[in-house]
């Protein structure tokens, strides 16, 4: 069964037995997320954690050349003040944070690249499985000049520590599945024509396990990660400071125009 998810038909939602599968469908844009795949993201966790048959979500990209490139650059055109900045990233971290939050294991099927947004939902997810071609990473330093988020960053500091965290961000470099698979950012990698095969035996496996164990497990190693978080709306001074900035405006020119930014530090 096959449900289109979001209001601009780009992602869709497919039942497998017990498994259910969020597909990212905008492979033209390679995946870029669009504020409507964004709730389609939050309304599929809400589906899976009604239906008591559905035991694991996967999540992937259409296309086989991106999992998601991040969110769709367009949407941030008129960015100007300081709520624009803020608004963005709270809606970021609650769309994450339900995700993180579902009550069964969820596996980012990763092909491609899965850079901003798109490395932040496929790192968010309990399980990641990858092409040897597959990179990940935020290169925002070297795009738009923003910032992420202190649950984001959260997030990557639990999973790589705060050093590789650093070195990603600071250089913007894309880090490559065999890196990825040494630091254990991803738990697996799969040759891109069995990829599919190897999620999906994976999700058999799980979903044939005690869903409760499962649930309980999850929630434990959640609880244990948000006791480590700054509160909420800790950091609103630093996503002021790089949202509002001119960089940031010469950023989302430079990006829609397809050429290098000219960084002012202002």
């Amino acid at each position: 069964m096959t449900t289109r998810v979001s209001d601009d038909q780009s992602a869709r939602f497919d039942i497998d037995g017990p498994i259910a599968i969020l597909t990212f469908d905008r492979p033209e844009a390679r995946n870029a997320m669009t504020w409507a795949m964004y709730d389609a993201l939050a309304a599929a966790c809400e589906r899976v954690d009604r239906d008591e048959a559905l035991r694991v979500l996967i999540l992937r990209g259409a296309g086989g050349k991106a999992f998601v490139a991040g969110t769709d650059i367009s949407q941030f055109s008129g960015f100007r003040t300081r709520e624009d900045g803020l608004r963005y990233e709270a809606r970021l971290d609650g769309v994450l944070d339900r995700l993180e939050r579902v009550g069964k294991p969820t596996i980012a099927q990763v092909e491609g690249v899965a850079a901003g947004g798109g490395c932040a939902i496929a790192l968010t997810c309990d399980l990641c499985v990858a092409t040897p071609e597959s990179a990940f990473g935020v290169p925002i330093a070297r795009t738009l000049g923003n910032c992420l988020s202190a649950a984001t960053c959260a997030r990557l500091v639990d999973l790589i520590g705060p050093s590789l965290v650093k070195d990603i961000l600071f250089t913007g470099r894309l880090v490559p599945a065999a890196e990825a698979l040494a630091a254990r950012m991803i738990g697996r990698v799969a040759p891109a024509g069995g990829i599919e095969a190897a999620v999906r035996a994976l999700a058999s496996l799980i979903a044939a396990n005690a869903p409760l164990t499962l649930r309980a497990t999850k929630e434990t190693l959640r609880r244990l990660a948000v006791q480590r978080r700054l509160a909420p709306g800790a950091c609103a001074d630093l996503i002021e400071l790089c949202y509002t900035s001119e960089d940031f405006r010469e950023g989302v020119r430079a990006f829609l125009e397809k050429r290098k930014p000219a960084w002012t530090g202002r």
